[in-house]
């Protein structure tokens, strides 16, 4: 009789050990990491004479930076990619996805300064740099994108240079739109470039 008493308390124990088990939830699975911010396509350039190639996405801030906005985004989160053409245009997309909102937002304030300055900067280093520095508007997309024109040139040489900036934001995630040819403004395609960078905020999220 104590034998078949055991045996009952040990089953019996046996099944509230399996009810027990039952009854606590699976850990939940981890959730998926977000997808990285995507990068433009050559197709997104403004148009070029020549078509425009993609070269490959780069983890970190590019080695020669840019020279109005070098020294800002850290390398920590931050990627890039070149594009090319044959004649002499080239561009290049920065995306930095900072920690917190706050810090993408103060980060895109720093980046939307530097451009502001950058003329002045890029004069003092050189005193026989003449040039304009012009504010093209906001483009509404996502948190915004603001566009800048760098028009520059060396009388001693005889070049003239055209560059077009964008800052834009989407949440945590800050991209730098750059453009740059032999030129000046007035050869440049404004109205693409916005369209460009509208676009480019958008593909982040």
């Amino acid at each position: 009789m104590r034998t078949l008493r055991t045996a009952l308390l040990t089953a019996a124990a046996a099944g509230l050990a399996v009810t027990a088990l039952a009854q606590v939830p699976a850990a939940a699975a981890p959730a998926p990491a977000p997808a990285p911010p995507k990068f433009l396509s050559a197709g997104q350039l403004p148009t070029s004479l020549t078509p425009w190639t993609a070269g490959p996405v780069h983890q970190g801030v590019p080695v020669e930076g840019s020279v109005c906005t070098a020294g800002l985004a850290p390398a920590a989160g931050t990627r890039h990619r070149d594009f090319y053409t044959e004649l002499d245009t080239g561009a290049r997309q920065t995306i930095t996805v900072a920690a917190t909102t706050a810090r993408a937002k103060a980060l895109a304030a720093e980046l939307r300064s530097a451009l502001e300055t950058c003329l002045d900067r890029l004069k003092e280093q050189d005193p026989g740099l003449e040039g304009e520095a012009l504010y093209q508007g906001r483009v509404d997309i996502e948190e915004g994108a603001h566009v800048y024109s760098i028009d520059t040139s060396h009388p001693e040489v005889g070049s003239t240079d055209i560059g077009l900036y964008a800052v834009g934001r989407d949440g945590r995630a800050v991209t730098v739109v750059e453009w740059g040819q032999l030129g000046d403004l007035d050869g440049a395609p404004l109205e693409g470039f916005k369209k460009t960078t509208r676009t480019a905020v958008a593909k982040l999220y």
